[in-house]
């Protein structure tokens, strides 16, 4: 007669060591997850903005003071622009949005116009209105040629070239396309493009600049 196998006995679960030393893993990684994470420095400072003093599309004036206590996400148009200006004016709109669903507080948004003897502040103002601009985060600013230009290329260190006619036959001004950012302290922390990749470096590395600035 053939002997029936002896059935093997199974460990309960709680006894299993391997089971154990894979829940204490998982365990332990989740609570030093928060620990691993390591945010990428701030951009260095590249270069300081010096003292200036220009009007907002509300005829306030504003100085390099008003930096302070935000970062600052900076870029040049001007209202009657046809070429990149509209476009710089969505991405930054863009940017707006990005901002408010993610309830960031501490980054603001500049634009600077580099036709300042036409876009008054009341120019100004409607612009922004037309383009979604919330007064409480994106600030315009315009004032005399002279004043501008000198924060446009001594202090931003970009361009902006006199009025000229387009092969169209529209008035144009050359200007940089990029965005700027700038901490609280007015230190230039880097110049950015605006393509989709562009605008995601914008927010994420603006956000590194504010959380440092904490």
């Amino acid at each position: 007669m053939t002997e029936a196998p002896l059935e093997e006995t199974k460990k309960p679960w709680y006894k299993n060591l391997f089971l154990w030393y894979f829940i204490i893993g998982v365990l332990t990684l989740t609570a030093l997850r928060p620990f691993l994470k390591r945010e990428p420095p701030p951009p260095p400072v590249l270069r300081q903005l010096p003292a200036f003093e220009l009007i907002d599309q509300n005829h306030n004036t504003f100085s390099l003071s008003e930096l302070e206590g935000h970062v600052w996400v900076v870029n040049f148009i001007f209202t009657r622009c046809g070429s990149i200006c509209p476009i710089l004016t969505r991405q930054m709109g863009l940017l707006q949005d990005n901002y408010d669903t993610y309830g960031v507080d501490g980054i603001k948004l500049l634009s600077i116009s580099v036709d300042p003897e036409y876009d008054t502040p009341d120019v100004l103002r409607a612009y922004a209105a037309a383009n979604g601009a919330d007064p409480a985060r994106w600030t315009f600013l315009t004032g005399d040629l002279e004043s501008v230009r000198g924060l446009v290329v001594n202090g931003f260190a970009t361009g902006m070239s006199e009025p000229f006619e387009d092969d169209a036959g529209m008035m144009d001004i050359s200007h940089t396309g990029k965005f700027v950012i700038v901490d609280p302290d007015g230190g230039i922390r880097g110049y950015y493009d605006t393509g989709p990749e562009g605008l995601d470096e914008i927010y994420h590395r603006s956000r590194h600049v504010l959380n440092a600035s904490r």
